[in-house]
């Protein structure tokens, strides 16, 4: 190995065969077999790690109030949980996904598509869409069943702190063609290239940004939030529709898509960026107080706390 190889951590290491041993178990058995193993970990996990979950039932009592009461709280985090952990079995079993499966768990993509079609051929420009998918249902599934449907399909992804597993991550959200573009200096210009080339942009809008930018009303509060989304709308013309995904128990999913919101060019700039990311913030944030379950309540960055 040169020396110029940065030296990876024993404990990467590990977590890396682990997620390889786990990834080929998933493989070989059945989807609901994987699912029934998956919750069974995952109900372990959910005691072992009571810090971070006593922390999701103050973020849901914060957001939800009087309505729920804490051991009401406590479940919406189990389930939301455990619907992460179910996610995992997705993402493992990414290889074993074809067409047929997409169809049998997502009854309803391809009026999906036909939708996301419909509006990108009503443009009659040879531009792309941008799909905003909280972090809700399985999103990262959703973008394999939009690209085994005929439609060609990218998103960014941060890099997560082991290597290895940042590889692996990367390979299978793009197991089925899904472009995965790494945050880079000229990931913005990559982006427009696609978008203006007809490529539909999937991103995660609903996490808090690191340094002061959109103060966006979210969940009773205010949540700082990046302008990507929205100035890519503007930068290349380009509407933004808003994409819910439910698990509807453990093996279905339905889509919601919502109607498209363009920019208007006729605003000032600042103006209407500000306007894109309240007007799709504000359909989330409805859905997720709909469906709290449905929602990632664990991310390490809390949406609602303020940029220091």
């Amino acid at each position: 190995m040169s020396s110029d190889t940065p030296k990876i951590k024993a404990r990467y290491k590990a977590e890396y065969r682990a997620v390889k041993i786990l990834g080929a178990l998933f493989c070989f058995l059945p989807y609901s077999v994987c699912l029934i193993i998956a919750a069974i970990l995952a109900k372990i996990g959910f005691w072992f790690v009571r810090k971070r979950v006593n922390e999701a039932v103050r973020r849901i009592k914060l957001v939800k109030g009087d309505a729920v009461t804490t051991r009401q709280a406590r479940h919406i985090a189990w389930i939301s949980f455990r619907n992460t952990a179910f996610n995992l079995v997705e993402m493992l079993r990414i290889k074993k996904t074809d067409l047929n499966f997409i169809h049998k768990i997502m009854p309803n993509i391809e009026e999906c598509i036909g939708q996301i079609k419909k509006v990108i051929d009503d443009a009659d420009n040879g531009k792309g869409v941008i799909l905003a998918l909280p972090h809700m249902g399985n999103w990262d599934l959703t973008g394999s069943a939009v690209y085994l449907s005929g439609m060609p399909i990218f998103s960014v992804a941060g890099k997560q702190h082991n290597p290895l597993i940042n590889k692996l991550m990367n390979v299978m959200r793009s197991g089925h063609g899904m472009a995965i573009l790494e945050r880079r200096t000229n990931t913005a210009a990559q982006i427009r290239t696609r978008l203006n080339a007809g490529e539909i942009f999937a991103i995660l809008p609903d996490t808090r940004f690191i340094t002061p930018d959109i103060l966006t009303p979210f969940l009773g509060g205010e949540a700082n939030l990046a302008r990507g989304m929205a100035v890519f709308s503007r930068a290349s013309n380009v509407p933004i529709i808003p994409t819910i995904i439910h698990r509807v128990g453990w093996k279905r999913f339905q889509i919601k898509l919502f109607t498209p919101i363009y920019p208007n060019m006729e605003l000032d700039k600042q103006e209407d960026i500000v306007r894109l990311t309240h007007e799709v913030m504000a359909i989330i944030d409805k859905e997720i107080q709909a469906h709290p379950e449905q929602w990632f309540w664990y991310n390490n960055r809390w949406v609602l706390d303020p940029v220091k």
